[in-house]
């Protein structure tokens, strides 16, 4: 971090952003944002001609502006009347850049806070509003960070969808005028990602687990204006700072989504990602004992590492009407049958839903009052479940004790922690306060129960934000796990998340979008390309699928490290998984088959990417020179019983 009287300038792993306070002390504005060095020369978002029916502010790349101070083209902070800042001070400590600006007449005092992440390249913004009035301010509109860019057409791309067809990843040009994306479900929701990114060169991912909103304007000026933030009000009590999430900047010049595996390799704890078997789809809710240990035996037989035991063990749970919030199993055998899942070699989990009653569960007779409702009238029903207050502190505490009963009382080492209802009768005010105990809670069992690995889930990808995913071991992008429709799904979430994050499972679906069907060998290549998991009742399975399944979970074990650790290049039917001392690609056939060999053709290709070695080889000893592989394409037979196939090539010596 370098600094003059009034810039600044951040760097990051091979790139480098510039802000500075303007001449008059009003505001912060971007000077630059590049690779190293970018900042040498004229800024090429300084406003260098007449401002005409607008301010000053309007047309500047301004950094953080309330409303008063940038009145038309779209301000970062709202409250009860209009405010204006001016600089008061800097101070650089621990890593973090802080900007201090101050609006003595509206008793309001912002720090804008960067922290450059020096080992990639992400800069971390944030804001720390203090109330020095002596009654509260309600804040109607708070954005962790704005900033400029220097584009005039961007092209934006972001992820988009519903329940089973989450993370869609789709583009569009933005000649003027706005764009916006955001979640009022109380959670980040299914409909949109918190991310998003401009011409594959700048992103932005938003760390709240909240409701948010993104947007994209471009300006008068011919800047492209950027802005992430919660959605409000949030109410600030005299004396009191109020931190806003967390939002992410990115840049590269070859490609984002490398950068944000990066990131999200280095917020992860290292921890080894087994291979699960989830009971779901094989018993849904008749959970029965003698039915669940011979699912583990088919699974431990098959080479799977962890058993889970999804929604339906615990009293009550019959079907979805009944049991959440009374969490005891409905067993009295549930100890010991953990204790036989075990002695197969395999380790434990379980499927929880803390945040979620049941009408008909003892917790809710015992107590109404923790759910969200209003005033004379019924809480609202979702999948028949109620949502509790998780801001309340009696009801953090009994999520935490819930948890700690379990994970002391049974040899559990996995927890899916699902939610399958956004929030209703939550106003705003309530967000903050249940989003940061989710974070407590999360951030608990980390601490008190390190060896326990969490899977996050809202019905699927509800729950995919950068807080979650710095605070849990994987996630579920989405409950589609059908292979056509999957693999799209699981196309747009490596857009934003790296693979060590994305649990993914083989099962037998039917495609809900894409119903044409897939070979064993596809479903589990397709699921190699995170972390693999079964969901298939393997019972139904015939001795020759089972033993091609004990195969491939071998091969999966062999390039595990490489798919989770490796930089992945996002191909056309296909990831490439780069190491230093092996190339992993998996790759699907969707479309149409060559015809080779009935009549003339050639094979399909897959042209590789970064590529550090002069040659390749590959396990059957076919040399690649490095220019084959980029230029020509590693080959591919494809026809109809060959669909999918796992290529590992090693360099050769020099």
């Amino acid at each position: 971090m370098t600094s003059t009287q009034n810039d600044w300038t951040l760097r990051m792993a091979t790139t480098s952003y510039t802000v500075a306070v303007e001449p008059g002390g009003r505001w912060a504005e971007l000077v630059a944002w590049g690779p190293h060095g970018v900042e040498c020369g004229p800024s090429p978002l300084k406003n260098l001609g007449e401002i005409h029916f607008i301010t000053e502010a309007d047309a500047a790349p301004i950094e953080y502006a309330p409303r008063g101070q940038r009145p038309f083209t779209g301000a970062d902070l709202e409250l009860d009347g209009d405010s204006w800042f001016i600089f008061d001070g800097a101070t650089e400590s621990g890593g973090v850049l802080r900007l201090a600006f101050a609006d003595e007449v509206a008793g309001i005092r912002a720090v804008l806070c960067y922290r450059p992440e020096t080992a990639v390249d992400v800069l971390a913004r944030w804001v720390e509003v203090t109330n020095s009035r002596d009654e509260p301010v309600r804040l109607t509109k708070i954005g962790s960070a704005g900033v400029c860019l220097p584009v005039s057409n961007p092209q934006l791309s972001f992820l988009h969808g519903e329940w089973a067809r989450e993370f869609q990843l789709d583009h569009v040009s933005l000649p003027a005028g706005g764009f916006r994306i955001g979640s009022s479900y109380g959670v980040p929701g299914h409909n949109y990602a918190p991310w998003l990114s401009v011409d594959d060169t700048w992103g932005v991912s938003l760390a709240w687990s909240g409701s948010w909103e993104i947007t994209a304007e471009v300006e008068p000026s011919g800047l492209t204006r950027l802005r992430a933030g919660m959605l409000g009000p949030v109410v600030v009590e005299p004396g009191e700072t109020f931190t806003t999430p967390e939002v992410a900047l990115a840049y590269s010049t070859d490609g984002l989504s490398r950068v944000w595996h990066a990131y999200d390799r280095l917020r992860s704890r290292p921890a080894r990602k087994p291979v699960l078997y989830n009971s779901w789809e094989a018993t849904g809710f008749e959970v029965s004992l003698p039915r669940q240990l011979e699912l583990a035996r088919i699974a431990a037989d098959l080479g799977v590492e962890l058993f889970v035991v999804d929604d339906g063990w615990f009293v009550g749970r019959h079907d979805d009407t009944g049991g959440l919030g009374d969490w005891y199993p409905e067993s009295p055998d549930f100890g010991a049958f953990v204790e036989d899942v075990r002695a197969m070699g395999l380790e434990f989990g379980l499927w929880v839903e803390p945040e979620c009653v049941s009408p008909k569960s003892q917790l809710y007779a015992d107590h109404p009052d923790w759910v969200y409702r209003l005033p004379g009238r019924e809480p609202t029903l979702i999948r028949n479940q109620m949502l509790l207050n998780l801001g309340l502190p009696e009801v953090h505490e009994f999520v935490v004790s819930t948890l700690d009963r379990l994970l002391t009382g049974y040899r559990i080492s996995y927890l899916k922690w699902d939610m399958n209802r956004p929030a209703t009768e939550r106003s705003g005010e309530l967000d903050d306060a249940h989003v940061r105990n989710y974070w407590r809670v999360l951030d608990h069992l980390r601490t008190k129960h390190p060896h326990v690995l969490v899977e996050g889930c809202a019905g699927g990808g509800g729950r995919t934000d950068l807080a979650t995913t710095g605070k849990v071991d994987v996630v579920w992008p989405s409950d589609n796990t059908a292979p056509l429709d999957r693999l799209r799904i699981q196309h747009g979430f490596l857009h934003m998340h790296a693979p060590h994050l994305m649990s993914s499972w083989v099962t037998d679906a039917p495609g809900m979008f894409d119903a044409r069907p897939r070979s064993l060998k596809f479903r589990f290549v397709l699921a190699m390309a995170g972390v693999l998991g079964i969901g298939a009742d393997v019972r139904h399975w015939s001795r020759a699928e089972r033993a091609e399944a004990a195969v491939l979970i071998r091969r999966y074990k062999d390039i595990r490290e490489v798919v989770h650790s490796g930089e992945a290049h996002l191909l056309n039917d296909a990831i490439q998984y780069s190491a230093e001392d092996r190339v992993v690609v998996l790759a699907w056939n969707t479309g149409s088959l060559t015809g080779v060999p009935v009549v003339p053709g050639q094979s399909s290709r897959v042209k590789l990417k970064g590529l550090t070695a002069q040659s390749y080889v590959d396990e059957y000893d076919q040399v690649y020179s490095a220019a084959h592989l980029a230029h020509v394409g590693l080959p591919f037979d494809w026809s109809v019983t060959n669909d999918a196939d796992v290529v590992v090539l090693r360099p050769t010596a020099p």
